[in-house]
């Protein structure tokens, strides 16, 4: 990748790789990340050119963390791209590529904790009880570091949509304005513009039409939740949650660990979601994404879920 326009790509590097299926045990249902165990050395316009190239919603790069990192407690530093860009944040890359990490053989510096340095600074990450696996997948104990979850980054933004996203967003997604029972923009890193809707069923229905949104709010990138009743969800889930990453060139996103945090953020502390539950997002896709939220005794909330390698070997950047 280094040799350009037909030079002999005698440069290349095999540098080893896995693409992780995440918020699932299950291989294909959850959001796939691809990840470059070692970056080092790869430019910024590299790096990007592979990320547009796997299309995928996130690919990373680990790289040593930098001085600054290491003398936080740092056990790597995390790059994220989409096809459309670098993000300072992401949940479901932040997960993967840590399983990837400590199945690869990465000892973290501090007991079980893992701490990521990424573009908002460091990420603490702990390992939990391995999630349930899904009734008709293989019984057997799986292999892998279990269960992993994040420490939501502190919110950037936190406040309602403003009157003309909103009204685009409405009308996009094709829904009456009393549909709408609340609204947050909330930065994790990544911006979104957050709409609760009356219900999952709503959620879980929409087929939005994001054409004049794109011309008209090409920066936008929309979250859309609904809870469910008591125990009606799939799997015992709380909320249906769907997220439109238009901003990062992203439709949809079968499964988003950013989004979750800051519905996790929102809804714990207003009193809509308990402590604890499960989300779950995907099946418009044809996923089964269930992400785990937690807010502990200190506020701090924890977005968790399993996560599977499906592919294991190297790759020649």
């Amino acid at each position: 990748m280094n040799a350009r326009h037909g030079d002999i790509a005698d440069s290349t590097a095999s540098r080893p790789f896995a693409q992780v299926d995440v918020f699932t045990e299950v291989p294909t249902l959850g959001n796939p990340v691809a990840v470059v165990l070692d970056g080092d050395g790869l430019t910024d316009e590299e790096m990007a050119a592979f990320a547009r190239w796997t299309n995928l919603s996130e690919t990373t790069f680990l790289l040593p963390p930098t001085a600054e990192g290491a003398a936080g407690g740092a056990d790597y530093r995390l790059r994220i791209f989409t096809p459309g860009g670098e993000l300072p944040f992401a949940g479901h890359p932040t997960l993967g590529s840590c399983h990837a990490w400590l199945e690869a053989g990465g000892a973290p510096r501090a007991g079980d904790a893992v701490v990521q340095e990424c573009g908002v600074g460091l990420v603490t990450i702990r390992r939990e009880a391995r999630a349930a696996v899904a009734p008709d997948a293989p019984q057997e104990e799986p292999a892998g570091p279990g269960r992993l979850a994040f420490a939501a980054p502190d919110l950037l933004a936190d406040e309602p949509v403003p009157a003309d996203d909103l009204a685009a967003i409405v009308a996009a997604l094709g829904v009456p304005d009393d549909a709408v029972l609340d609204h947050r923009v909330l930065d994790n890193g990544p911006g979104w513009r957050v709409v609760l809707l009356d219900s999952a069923d709503r959620v879980a229905g929409l087929a939005p039409d994001w054409s004049r949104l794109r011309v008209e709010h090409p920066d936008l990138s929309v979250g859309v939740a609904g809870l469910y009743g008591d125990d009606d969800g799939p799997d015992g889930a709380a909320v249906e949650v769907r997220g439109f990453a238009l901003a990062m060139g992203i439709p949809e996103d079968p499964v988003t660990g950013s989004l979750n945090a800051v519905v996790g953020q929102w809804l714990v502390r207003d009193g809509r979601l308990p402590d604890r539950y499960v989300a779950a997002q995907g099946a418009a896709l044809g996923r089964a994404g269930r992400v785990h939220v937690e807010r502990d005794g200190s506020g701090t909330v924890w977005v968790g879920g399993a996560s599977v390698t499906c592919v294991a070997g190297t790759v020649r950047l």
